[in-house]
């Protein structure tokens, strides 16, 4: 396992990308600004037509712990990330958060997930393990995420029970060691395209149990498309750890037939 310096974490930026979020925007930021009051909000709006952006202006200009960053157009949920996590490393951030605008991800469970950083590289907040819980959800859809879940565990060989989850927060040392370049996974497949990155650089991932709430306003954003790059990608990177463990296997074998 790789030794990252876990240095106290001191500058913590919250980013939240919107879409569309007029509605839930404020009263997260807000409930985000009680729970962690030390740590700095960062809006990512991809030019939201329902006008969330110049909410968001309106919220940073009363409060000077809430910045806003104006993408240009809907680029997709990792896009916004990658943007912000390039913004937050210039800036000196030590974590960043990821969280979603629409309350799914309760701010009030963000400091247990900051507590665990202390010994960890990257926290998830994860739905699947003991105490973990999802409120709201039909059945279909827990089954759909649960599977989903197994099937990323047993095809990549990791030990996390929640790849897909969004609620989680990185050390930007972690994130310079998983290095950004190449990362081009968008919907739930970003995180999990950023779980493997960790897990196969030695990082020391931690999943720490919270209570998704299905959102009570908005629209989902996860359709057919996010679903299907989730499938095919893990697909392809399954099958190609196993054909690393074929190739590592066959060469210890000759290693083992010289000596």
């Amino acid at each position: 396992m790789t030794t990252t310096n876990r240095e106290p974490v001191t500058r913590v930026a919250v980013l939240i990308p919107t879409f569309n979020e007029r509605e839930s925007l404020p009263g997260v930021v807000a409930r985000v600004r009680a729970s962690v009051p030390s740590a700095d909000v960062v809006v990512l709006d991809d030019a939201s037509p329902d006008g969330t952006g110049q909410i968001a202006d309106g919220l940073a200009a009363a409060d000077d712990h809430v910045h806003v960053m104006h993408r240009p157009g809907k680029a997709g949920l990792g896009r916004a990330y990658l943007a912000g996590f390039e913004a937050a490393m210039s800036a000196g951030y030590d974590a960043v958060v990821e969280m979603d605008a629409d309350g799914s991800h309760q701010p009030e469970q963000l400091p247990s997930l900051l507590t665990a950083l202390a010994d960890a590289d990257l926290v998830i907040g994860s739905r699947w393990i003991r105490g973990g819980a999802v409120r709201n959800w039909p059945l279909r859809r827990k089954v759909l995420s649960v599977g989903a879940n197994i099937y990323t565990k047993v095809m990549l060989g990791m030990h996390v029970n929640d790849a897909t989850a969004g609620y989680r927060v990185y050390r930007t040392s972690a994130l310079r060691t998983i290095g950004l370049t190449g990362v081009e996974s968008q919907g739930y497949c970003f995180q999990v395209d950023l779980t493997v990155r960790a897990v196969r650089a030695g990082l020391r991932v931690l999943e720490v149990p919270i209570t998704f709430v299905e959102r009570e306003v908005g629209a989902s954003k996860m359709g057919k498309d996010v679903i299907r790059e989730a499938l095919v990608n893990v697909t392809v990177w399954g099958a190609q750890h196993r054909a690393r463990q074929v190739r590592d296997l066959a060469a210890a074998a000759r290693d083992r037939k010289r000596s």
